[in-house]
């Protein structure tokens, strides 16, 4: 039985006599309505006047109106394919043609073969060859399907368990309470359990819910006083399935942050173990660290192929690079790689459930679990991230705050002058001053932290002059301790063990964190003179152990070695245009670099010195831009 005909306003009898000798833009309106343009060309292909192959052919030369994306267009197909596949009085042959029009479609890209499977019928799908289970199996599968969706109910205790209960708990969580007294979280317990007892409400239901209502309060105070009402062994396992939830593969959105706020402040209160809820976190530290080598291990690689001479380039490129001009220095080279870098692992911290509580635990101020982990994940290198380095920068401000502020009154002395306050230096008088102690969690932090302080100079700035003054409190000690009696004796001796541990703590501190941080800091000896305020104070056997030891840890890590790298490369080359007549703009280019990289430059420079001797001169006078720092290496 043939198709009935179709008055065509577009693909009209001379356009497909037209297209049959190529030309298949003939007589086309400048835009034409998308969806009816489609529906005739589909009859037209279907009753065999032109060749299937010809589609493409016409959708590139036709202009639609609204001009409809892919998307869109792909859909438009789809609907009309659907619509003429559902007439059942299709002769053999014009059904041939449809499903092979399909089947074309979604071989050329054009509709994904989605959305047929989506919209058309079981038995054109069959014939299509787009499913491949036969259409009557593929019904009895959607009817069972629908049956399940739709008309099978989950089973809950309802005959027992009444709503209103669980009303009135949710009303009672979270209409919040002024006061957060004793008396106050006891009522609210005497009326969680006459719920439970009155609704005959499952207890570890209600449980679930009074941590929801947690995660999403402010007020602290009044859920961990109720806490203790419920058995601390179900916690782990109701946490536990909250984090599990997450790691299904429908659920697209991250775990929220007050959920691991919530379990890191359970833990800080040691009402749950920290190994019971670790063990339910996704994905497993092996796979994790294995991932992050392979990366890392490639940073590694980049950061080594900087400067290195390429052996395959021609000397027209050297004469490019070589040839006479301005010579310009980027000082953020090498943060801009660590900048790509930590952008590529933005997902990591959505989906790495490990790292989610250990950012929980800074925003607790929890730094003994904090600890633990950052222990445990060292192979990862948590603090890399912003937001886990940030929670670390706070910590570590708050933990230094009363000694910054012993500090600030020991360096500065205020005078009151006419109404008007003047501020004089006294960085020299420690005599009369409050004996200064840090705690070692701080030094903990600052090993951590390692590099990364670069992030924050001003806290930077800060950590120096509370070490500073550290350490001068410590040598005050053991000078008003020196005495000749037994007693004042042994008071020097304590004195003596101080110093001695007060020393290892600030040159650990020097070595780990403050200067790796000072070789990312480009061009700013504010930073490197404060550091130095730091160093002086130690002997110069110490100080030239700690210049080899910052030397070694470059080739541990990939962000210092690309710094060293870049400093060495642009060293070199501006040591190639140093000469009497531009020796002041150059100099201070040397400068620059050394302010961050003293070790590295000052190599670079007596390397040079030692193959031309004269470079000696201009050198020498280069020098007087260094920072005292530099000059100390």
């Amino acid at each position: 039985m043939s198709l009935p005909l179709l008055e065509c306003k577009y693909v009209t009898e001379e356009f497909v006599r037209e297209a049959k000798n190529g030309n298949y833009g003939f007589k086309l309106p400048s835009s034409v309505p998308m969806l009816r343009f489609l529906y005739e060309l589909c009859w037209i292909l279907v009753r065999g006047e032109l060749p299937i192959q010809s589609c493409k052919a016409v959708l590139e030369r036709v202009n639609f109106l609204d001009n409809p994306s892919k998307e869109e267009l792909a859909s438009c197909f789809a609907d009309v394919v659907t619509q003429i596949a559902q007439d059942l009085t299709m002769s053999g042959d014009h059904r041939s043609r449809l499903t092979k029009l399909a089947k074309w479609l979604v071989e050329s890209q054009t509709v994904p073969q989605r959305l047929f499977q989506e919209r058309c019928e079981e038995e054109f799908l069959w014939e299509a060859e787009m499913v491949k289970i036969k259409a009557q199996d593929l019904k009895g599968k959607e009817v069972r399907l629908n049956t399940r969706l739709l008309y099978q109910q989950t089973k809950f205790n309802l005959l027992r368990e009444e709503s209103e209960g669980y009303a009135k708990l949710v009303t009672l969580l979270c209409r919040g309470s002024s006061s957060s007294s004793h008396n106050a979280s006891a009522a609210t317990m005497g009326i969680i359990k006459s719920l439970i007892g009155h609704f005959d409400l499952d207890p570890n239901r209600v449980f679930d819910i009074v941590l929801d209502c947690f995660e999403l309060e402010q007020d602290y105070d009044t859920f961990l006083n109720l806490i203790p009402i419920f058995p601390k062994s179900h916690a782990s396992q109701i946490l536990g399935f909250k984090f599990q939830y997450y790691q299904r593969l429908e659920v697209n959105s991250p775990v929220p942050s007050g959920l691991y706020k919530l379990t890191a402040l359970l833990v800080k209160e040691e009402f749950i173990n920290l190994e019971s809820i670790y063990a339910h976190l996704l994905p497993k530290d092996e796979e994790v660290f294995e991932d992050y080598n392979a990366s890392s291990a490639k940073r590694f690689e980049e950061a080594n192929k900087i400067g290195k001479i390429n052996l395959a380039a021609t000397g027209k490129d050297y004469l490019e690079d070589e040839k006479q001009g301005d010579v310009t220095v980027d000082l953020f080279a090498a943060l801009d790689m660590e900048t790509e870098a930590v952008t590529e692992r933005l997902p990591e911290l959505e989906n790495n459930q490990t790292l989610g509580l250990l950012n929980g635990f800074l925003s607790v101020d929890d730094w003994f679990h904090a600890n633990i982990l950052f222990e445990r994940l060292a192979p990862l290198n948590p603090v890399a991230h912003n937001h886990i380095c940030g929670g670390l920068f706070r910590l570590i401000e708050k933990s230094i705050t009363h000694a910054y502020r012993i500090a600030c009154q020991t360096r500065f002395r205020n005078f009151s002058r006419a109404g008007t306050e003047k501020i004089t230096h006294a960085a020299n008088t420690i005599a009369n001053t409050t004996s200064l102690d840090l705690p070692k969690e701080v030094f903990q932090m600052l090993v951590t932290v390692g590099p990364y302080l670069y992030r924050n100079t001003q806290l930077l700035q800060k950590i120096c002059r509370v070490l500073r003054v550290y350490y001068l409190s410590a040598l005050d000690l053991v000078r008003s301790s020196d005495g000749s009696s037994s007693q004042e004796g042994s008071a020097y001796e304590n004195s003596r063990v101080h110093l001695k541990e007060v020393r290892l703590r600030v040159e650990e501190a020097l070595g780990t964190c403050l200067l790796p941080s000072l070789q990312l800091i480009p061009a700013n000896p504010a930073v490197g003179n404060e550091i130095w305020e730091v160093m002086s104070l130690l002997p110069y056997e110490a100080r030239y152990r700690l210049y080899g030891e910052w030397e070694k840890d470059d080739e541990r890590n990939p962000l210092l070695l690309a710094a060293r790298q870049v400093a060495k490369l642009d060293t070199r080359r501006i040591l190639k245009r140093l000469a009497k007549e531009n020796l002041k703009p150059l100099g201070r280019m040397v400068a620059k670099l050394a302010h961050a990289n003293p070790m590295t430059v000052l190599r670079t420079i007596v390397n040079q010195i030692e193959a031309y001797r004269d470079m000696i001169p201009p050198v020498v006078d280069a020098f007087k831009y260094l920072t005292q720092v530099s000059e100390a290496v």
